[in-house]
């Protein structure tokens, strides 16, 4: 049984440095608290795991910004119906 095929699906639009950013305030905040809060030797590693975490978000910046200077990719010449469309529906039920 051949099917149309589905057309491609255009990504959505996102506020990608705002989310970074407030990633990385997030892992800002944690080490704070680990700072004042100084763990146990056996918990070292949670002040490294934030460190990890801040450099990892400035590097996602870094690649969003890079990404969205080089410009949007090229639109598809044709319309896309969203994803969500429901396809007609045969008003005979197709034969055996």
């Amino acid at each position: 049984m051949n099917q149309p095929r589905r057309p491609e699906l255009r990504p959505l639009k996102t506020n990608d440095t705002a989310t970074i950013l407030a990633g990385t305030g997030l892992w800002v905040v944690a080490l704070l608290v680990l700072l004042i809060v100084q763990p146990d030797a056996g918990h070292q590693w949670w002040i490294w795991t934030c460190v990890s975490g801040i450099c990892g978000g400035f590097f996602g910046l870094w690649y969003v910004r890079r990404r969205d200077r080089r410009g949007p990719p090229p639109a598809p010449e044709e319309q896309i119906e969203p994803a969500t469309a429901i396809p007609p529906i045969s008003p005979t039920p197709p034969a055996p």
